[in-house]
């Protein structure tokens, strides 16, 4: 077990360096942003989006579409009846006039399918963590987090200026060790339900019985269950039968399984309320687009009277990740460890051109050393296609000598 209190000294990303002075004396202030860059290449670290082609045809394994919904004839149609209905944007924050009827229907609807009290729909799941967890804690209070959360829990961990304590991925008696000797009266605990660099579950049922024996809320990210696990794809924290426990938030996204865009907080009515006041990420930004709104709640629908489709998600994982000889998976996502991020950039671009896309994550998004593919495996996959992919990246890493 190893636990990590962050301070506001390890926040800073640059000490102080007497050369950095000289270099933007000489080439002005942002003239260490070149050094930056060569550094960043040579690691192996440099990243360039990559440019989607609308005539390409290729097989997407590096989005988080999970159930395909993305391009779904129905969830297409529904996004467009609202961009039809209420125009292009929201046009304001939520608390002005940027709530339609429509963004009400789909958190209400959000909260009857996940078990909830209420719900309350943001721009982003970015922005939903962030402002969750600023809104619920400050200084003079307590997190625990681990090293498994993303980055927008790491980033709303860090703006609200709690005292943070960070302890190995999925130790339960390390987070009960440190919030029963925290001197804080208020403490969150936070953790990703199924991690998204791997796909694999975090111990929900175990956290939430250790933060209320100790007088925590515990906030569990379902970002990557939602339409995954738990029964009818209504994610990990139903599948522990804990939906709508006291002291307990979901958060989750609209980007993923249900292909729009959006993040939602999920818990009790009173929750919501205080979100409204004081969710910074929520009253100072332009409400989600009614498009995202319309589509991610026809994909809702979609989910709702098909719950199968999160098995055969996963029974498409499981097939994928035996033909690549890849860890098992308990979630769609299917990790494949290459080493080095120069491999790693390699094997993905060698899949690409081969009309495949999979994921290629690097540091700082891993630990050194373990540069992977990161597949991220669909509902509407057929077995052909499961079988073509598996030759692709097999040929690919043989290419780039990782295999």
């Amino acid at each position: 077990m190893t636990t990590t209190e962050l301070t506001d000294t390890d926040i800073a990303t640059r000490g102080a360096d007497p050369a950095v002075g000289a270099r933007a004396t000489e080439q002005g202030a942002l003239g260490w942003l070149a050094d930056e860059a060569d550094r960043v290449r040579t690691a192996g670290l440099h990243r360039d989006p990559i440019v989607r082609r609308a005539d390409t045809p290729v097989v997407d394994l590096a989005s988080n579409d999970y159930l395909g919904f993305c391009t779904h004839p129905e969830v297409v149609a529904g996004g467009q009846a609202a961009l039809a209905q209420w125009g292009a944007g929201a046009t304001a924050s939520r608390l002005v006039v940027g709530t339609t009827e429509a963004h009400i229907e789909l958190e209400n609807d959000l909260a009857d399918f996940l078990g909830f009290h209420s719900a309350l729909a943001f721009s982003s799941g970015y922005l939903a963590n962030v402002g969750a967890i600023t809104a619920l804690v400050g200084r003079g209070d307590l997190i625990v987090s681990d090293t498994g959360t993303h980055a927008s829990l790491i980033d709303g961990c860090r703006l609200s200026r709690a005292r943070v304590v960070v302890v190995d991925r999925g130790d339960h008696q390390a987070v009960h060790d440190a919030l029963r000797a925290r001197t804080e009266q208020r403490a969150l605990v936070v953790t990703d339900s199924v991690y998204s660099i791997d796909g694999e579950p975090a111990p929900v049922a175990d956290l939430y019985a250790v933060a209320r024996d100790c007088g925590a809320a515990l906030l569990v990210d379902e970002a990557h269950a939602l339409g995954v696990r738990g029964p009818g794809g209504r994610g990990l924290i139903a599948e522990h039968g804990l939906s709508g426990a006291p002291d307990l938030i979901m958060t989750t996204v609209l980007s993923k399984s249900l292909g729009a865009q959006g993040g939602v907080v999920l818990g009790p009515e009173l929750l919501r309320s205080h979100l409204v006041d004081r969710a910074r990420t929520f009253i100072f930004d332009t409400g989600l687009n009614p498009a995202a709104v319309g589509s991610a709640h026809t994909a809702l629908r979609l989910l709702r009277a098909d719950p199968a489709m999160p098995d055969r998600l996963r029974e498409n994982a499981a097939r994928l990740a035996e033909a690549i000889g890849a860890p098992a998976p308990a979630a769609a996502v299917v990790s494949l460890i290459v080493g080095d991020p120069h491999a790693a950039v390699a094997a993905a671009a060698a899949c690409r051109d081969r009309d495949v896309l999979v994921g290629c994550f690097r540091p700082p998004s891993v630990p050194a050393g373990t540069s992977r593919l990161r597949l991220t495996v669909r509902a509407d996959l057929d077995d052909v296609t499961i079988e073509r992919v598996a030759r692709i990246v097999l040929d690919a890493l043989r290419t780039v000598g990782a295999r």
